[in-house]
């Protein structure tokens, strides 16, 4: 596999779970390749904000347009970060003119958000 191409996500099990929760099992070498890739995504602070500028706008997309200039670095470096949220299957987007708009990909973040859920029983002997 190369750099540029990516495992396509969201692909459940017989069982209707993407991969395993943190605390109740241990994940095989596919799953961690499949989540570390996210992970990389998310770990860059612009990243990281765009994400959720993004995730948490009201009608769910928002054109570049608006996403720009909460920055303080160029458009080109702005696509970028972009490019590798969509690549990670965080986000997606649709050109509309001369703008492109972008949604979050819920599924994604779901299974983000399942993997790093932790049980009560395992909270609570802490």
């Amino acid at each position: 596999m190369s750099k540029q191409e990516l495992a396509v996500l969201g692909q459940d099990d017989e069982n209707g779970a993407c991969c395993p929760g943190l605390v109740t099992a241990q994940l095989d070498d596919g799953q961690a390749a499949e989540l570390a890739r996210l992970f990389k995504a998310l770990g860059d602070p612009v990243r990281l904000r765009l994400l959720s500028m993004i995730a948490s706008r009201t009608g769910g997309e928002v054109c570049v347009c608006d996403l720009t200039p909460a920055f303080e670095l160029s458009q080109p470096t702005i696509s970028h970060h972009l490019k590798q949220l969509r690549q990670a299957g965080l986000i997606d987007c649709e050109r509309r003119g001369t703008w492109v708009y972008y949604w979050a990909l819920p599924a994604t973040l779901d299974r983000l958000a399942a993997f790093l859920k932790t049980s009560q029983a395992s909270a609570a002997t802490e």
